[in-house]
């Protein structure tokens, strides 16, 4: 059994920086894909960015793409999300998972492949 535990956020103005990180424990952290998902209210959870258990390998979605970066450290059980530019389409509780499937499959971004999840950090982001 793995739990995460997401910190980090926060209120921000539009343009600004936060880091999000999820702390890990219970399992062996380095052998999961991890992942951070959003919500924003009224709308489904999407998938944001993933990275591979060695951190060698990312994907975003196109909408953060230049702009957040992923990355973790397996010494400290710790996944990461630096996020610049923020715009206020940014604002949502944002979620850290972890996945057994190796980070290459096409159905990451689906909520179902995830056997782990935290409870989430508020990220708002004013204009």
């Amino acid at each position: 059994q793995v739990q995460l535990v997401e910190s980090g956020g926060g209120l921000v103005q539009a343009g600004g920086s936060l880091r999000l990180s999820c702390a890990a424990s219970g399992g062996t952290f380095s052998s999961y894909t991890m992942a951070w998902f959003r919500q924003a209210p009224g709308k489904e959870r999407e998938f944001v960015a993933r990275i591979s258990w060695s951190g060698g390998g990312t994907y975003y979605t196109d909408s953060v793409k230049g702009r957040f970066t992923i990355s973790r450290d397996n010494g400290k059980n710790t996944v990461y999300l630096q996020m610049n530019s923020l715009e206020p389409e940014d604002t949502a509780v944002y979620y850290c998972a972890a996945s057994r499937t190796p980070y290459y499959n096409a159905n990451l971004y689906q909520t179902a492949m995830y056997d782990y999840w935290g409870q989430g950090t508020q990220v708002t982001v004013s204009s």
